[in-house]
């Protein structure tokens, strides 16, 4: 009996390492996509390069499908390839 309550708890608990990782996805696409907005709005000013802007924000257009599709890898990369196309460095969520 105390076996069966053990492994019983080893499933909780790998089911519950899975729900914190698919939220870790779903944060570092909300954290990039508020990283990207500033930094679109930063470049935005007069004399950037606006064939960059437009491109970023294509990407985060892209971006923003990719992670309401759950599809959040695909999205996490858009965002972070619109962000070194301006220039920026992506937050790291294990900060």
């Amino acid at each position: 009996m105390v076996a069966l309550a053990g492994v019983s708890l080893a499933m909780v608990a790998v089911a519950q390492s899975g729900a914190e990782a698919a939220a870790t996805r779903s944060e570092y696409c909300s954290r990039l996509g508020l990283q990207l907005d500033s930094a679109i709005q930063t470049q935005a000013e007069p004399g950037a390069n606006a064939s960059e802007i437009a491109e970023a924000t294509a990407l985060q257009d892209k971006a923003n499908r990719f992670c309401a599709e759950r599809k959040q890898a695909q999205g996490i990369r858009a965002y972070a390839n619109a962000l070194k196309l301006l220039g920026v460095t992506p937050v790291d969520l294990n900060q």
